[in-house]
């Protein structure tokens, strides 16, 4: 939900990511930044075709639908820029470069962003476990992050003392 009590669009949180990417690009060393924005961009294409799922309810199967309607989508553009995307899209699943780790820990971060920032009546019960774990080892990859990741924990705890 966001701060006034809707739920938040899948363009909301990809232009927020992309936007927090940006201004943390000079904070955050170990990545090709430039990358890692490219990433933030095309993340929720699937999502934006099928539907945001809750990361606490999508399946495999969810996952399998998505990326299929991904790639019927990259295939309609011209050869460079499908060969492109779809290679961000294979590193994003792997996980096994920095960029994607960062891009991950970023993406993780919004969502917990936008959920302090809903009133706490929103919540669903697993999100006060949630909030509070939620992305903590994707940034332990990146100092800034991790000092980041930290004080919107803090936020968390302070927002669930008031509750």
């Amino acid at each position: 939900m966001t701060s006034t009590g809707r739920p938040e669009s899948v363009a909301e949180h990809s232009y927020r990511l992309v936007v927090m990417a940006y201004l943390l690009k000079d904070e955050i060393k170990e990545a090709d930044m430039d990358r890692v924005i490219e990433m933030c961009l095309v993340h929720d294409f699937g999502e934006a075709i099928t539907g945001d799922i809750p990361s606490f309810n999508k399946t495999a199967k969810d996952d399998i639908k998505e990326l299929s309607e991904v790639d019927r989508f990259l295939d309609t553009l011209p050869g460079k820029q499908s060969a492109h995307i779809k290679e961000l899209f294979r590193e994003m699943s792997r996980m096994d470069t920095m960029e994607a780790k960062a891009f991950k820990a970023l993406d993780k971060m919004e969502a917990v962003i936008q959920h302090n920032e809903a009133d706490i009546s929103t919540w669903l019960p697993l999100e006060y476990s949630l909030q509070q774990t939620y992305g903590i080892e994707e940034a332990e990859n990146f100092g800034y992050l991790k000092t980041l990741r930290g004080k919107v924990l803090e936020v968390t705890k302070e927002k669930i003392k008031k509750a």
